[in-house]
């Protein structure tokens, strides 16, 4: 599949979520079968993007922030945010993310959410206006291309979004050259342990959901690396059994007790941070760190 074809799909998927989302339809969360890409009837409980969130985050968010979560972890509960900073969320979706990161920045700093899905921006533009935070804005925009000048956010986090990306190279360039000297990269995100059948990978479906698309751990560690990021770590948060994906699988016409020994615990979802060294000028590549 080639990638306009996957960002696409991308789009079309998350814009008619956020569509179900602003209709008032409270099944349209990522609890729901159809986040992973499937179609059923069956309102099912999905192990990737469920019960991220505790009660006391969810209290203060409009109810819609909430439902449109398409996340496999956490990000604002685990990155290190400061007031004053400035953070921007790749992917933003309905906002969930930006607005709690934009509570844990204070007045004085700012938090970006930037998003390709013209619905998911209204969307969360209107979850901004409902929970009254006003030092939080919403770009328009493809994470493979941020449109931020360099050297511009302290913190970049995501959720579940940069696995879905087919150009992941660029997306980890583009998030090395807005950060500023120092800045932290802290995203969720699924990650493979090993390799993953092939069914799964070539699945359209499930790179609009959950698992094919997701790098390989080595290779997500290479790949920061490359841009110049370092300090680079990957920690598990939610390891996968075949079980858990079980409905899923079959409605994709995959034989589960086959594949089970292939994929079984060999995909997860991981909080991964790194830091872009301090340096004087230049690219990555030649850049001299400051002493």
């Amino acid at each position: 599949m080639d990638t306009q074809n996957i960002k696409e799909t991308v789009k079309e998927k998350y814009g008619q979520l956020a569509l179900r989302v602003r209709s008032g339809d409270d099944k349209a969360s990522c609890c729901a079968p159809s986040c992973c890409g499937t179609s059923g009837a069956e309102n099912v409980l999905d192990p990737i993007t469920s019960n991220l969130y505790d009660e006391t985050q969810k209290s203060d968010l409009p109810a819609e922030a909430v439902l449109a979560s398409l996340g496999c972890g956490n990000p604002t509960a685990l990155a290190q945010l400061n007031p004053g900073e400035t953070v921007l969320d790749l992917g933003s979706g309905g906002g969930i993310d930006v607005l709690l990161s934009a509570k844990r920045v204070g007045p004085a700093g700012k938090a970006f959410g930037l998003d390709m899905t013209e619905e998911m921006l209204q969307l969360a533009r209107q979850n901004q206006r409902k929970a009254g935070v006003e030092n939080v804005e919403f770009l328009k925009g493809e994470i493979e291309n941020i449109p931020l000048p360099d050297n511009f956010v302290d913190v970049i986090i995501s959720n579940c979004v940069i696995n879905l990306s087919a150009d992941k190279d660029r997306v980890l360039r583009e998030a090395f050259r807005v950060l500023r000297p120092g800045g932290r990269f802290a995203v969720s995100d699924v990650v493979v342990r090993g390799e993953m059948p092939v069914d799964i990978r070539r699945n359209v479906e499930a790179w609009v959901g959950c698992v094919a698309g997701a790098l390989e751990e080595s290779a997500y560690r290479s790949k920061l690396a490359a841009v110049g990021f370092q300090q680079i770590e990957v920690e598990p948060t939610r390891i996968y059994r075949v079980e858990d994906a079980r409905q899923f699988l079959t409605r994709e016409g995959i034989d589960v007790d086959a594949i089970a020994p292939l994929v079984d615990n060999k995909f997860m979802s991981a909080f991964v941070r790194a830091r872009k060294p301090l340096i004087e000028s230049g690219s990555p590549g030649s850049a001299r760190k400051v002493i």
